[in-house]
Order: structure tokens, then C-alpha cells, then sequence
């Protein structure tokens, strides 16, 4: 797998981002977070602020639905137009993943990119976890969060995220089936995850070129 690209799920608090950021430093490779955005506004002239207004939220409301559609008019480029803002806006990012990972290696953090790229053979799919003591303590030290409202938001971040994954992939958000590695950042810190993706990596590659088969998610 010379040409790795690793997707990063991760709880709120557990440092996922940083980890991703770090990963990518260290092997020289490209990071996509909020990065992927500014890309998929590019790509699709959805203009930047909206694509950030709803990133990895799942609108279902009604109203916005309706409001943010228009009426049809039988092409396939005005059916993509007509389809509810949240829809396109993960359309867009969808083909953004898509693209970035045709181009090459890459660490791409959330955004479903374990599923936009399930058919992807060079693709490591990672969670990164931890306790919910660890995720407050972070959340806190780092993030500036209220100590009396840090578990209420650890709680809503994570059901938001988890209600975006549900209803765009086909699976269950932090379900272990769905990854190929899931790190605690609690129990290994931040410097120990990333060594531990690294090395997965690494072992997989060598796996790949000893065996010289293809990976599938069979394996």
C-alpha cells in the first residue's frame, strides 16, 4: 500500500483531529478536515460559508427542505439543483473525497469518507475513541468548555455526528465493524495513536506486497 489513505472517525474530545493532523505530518501526505470544504466549494460552487454552516450535520427539518429546493425540470443537472440544500451539500463533499483520494495518499477526517471510499483497496478506515472522563478533561483543557456543561456537550457533538454518519452511510457510527483500526487516545495519547496508525499501515503494506493480493474487506 504505497499510497496509503486513511480516514479518521472520532468522538468528540478524543483528540481525532489532532491525531489526523499529526499522521499526516509525519508521513508527508495531505490533511483534510475543514480543508475538504474550502476543496468542495471549489468543486461544486456551493459557496464556502453554507458548506460550513451545515458540515457533518443531518438537516432533516421539513421546512428547510422545502425552501431550499426548487421545482423540477427533467435534467439530471437540475434534479442535482432541485435536491434539499443538505443533500447537495454532501453530494458535493462526497465527489470532493473522491477526488482528493484519486490523486493520492491523504488523511481524511470524518465526513463518511469510510464509506464514500468502501471500494477504495488502499484505504485504512480508523475511530479514534476514548473515556468519557478523558474527552471532558480535553474538552475543558483544550476547547475552553464549561466544566458543568462538558458531559452535555460531549453528548450532543457525538449525537450529531452520529446522526449525519447514520443517515448518509450504510452503517452505525463508532460500530467497530466499520473500521479497521479503533485507537484510544486516553489509554495510548495523542503521540501513541499516531504510532499505532503508522505501524498499521506500515504492517498492511508489507502484508500487500508479500502476498501480492488485493485487499477486500473480506480479509
Amino acid at each position: 500500500m504505497s499510497n496509503p489513505i486513511i480516514t479518521v472517525g472520532r468522538q468528540y474530545g478524543s483528540g481525532g483531529r489532532y491525531v489526523a493532523r499529526l499522521l499526516a505530518e509525519e508521513m508527508g501526505i495531505p490533511f483534510y478536515d475543514k480543508e475538504l470544504l474550502v476543496e468542495a466549494s471549489k468543486d461544486s460552487g456551493i459557496c464556502p460559508e453554507v458548506l460550513e454552516e451545515y458540515d457533518e450535520k443531518n438537516t432533516k427539518n421539513l421546512l428547510f427542505s422545502l425552501i431550499s429546493g426548487s421545482q423540477p425540470r427533467g435534467d439530471a443537472a437540475s434534479m442535482y439543483m432541485d435536491m434539499p440544500l443538505n443533500h447537495r451539500i454532501f453530494l458535493a463533499q462526497f465527489d470532493t473525497i473522491r477526488r482528493i483520494a484519486d490523486q493520492g495518499p491523504c488523511v481524511i477526517v470524518g465526513r463518511c469518507a469510510d464509506y464514500v471510499l468502501r471500494d477504495y483497496e488502499n484505504v485504512i478506515n480508523v475511530f479514534i475513541k476514548a473515556s468519557r472522563e478523558d474527552r471532558i478533561d480535553r474538552i475543558v483543557k483544550y476547547y475552553g468548555a464549561d466544566p458543568l456543561k462538558a458531559e452535555e456537550i460531549l453528548r450532543k457533538a457525538d449525537k450529531q455526528r452520529a446522526s449525519y454518519y447514520n443517515y448518509y452511510a450504510t452503517g452505525t457510527w463508532g460500530d467497530v465493524n466499520n473500521y479497521h483500526l479503533c485507537v484510544d487516545t486516553g489509554a495510548l495519547g495523542i503521540e501513541g495513536a499516531v504510532e499505532v496508525i503508522r505501524k498499521c499501515a506500515e504492517i498492511r503494506a508489507k502484508r500487500l506486497e508479500e502476498s501480492g493480493a488485493e485487499w477486500n474487506e473480506e480479509e
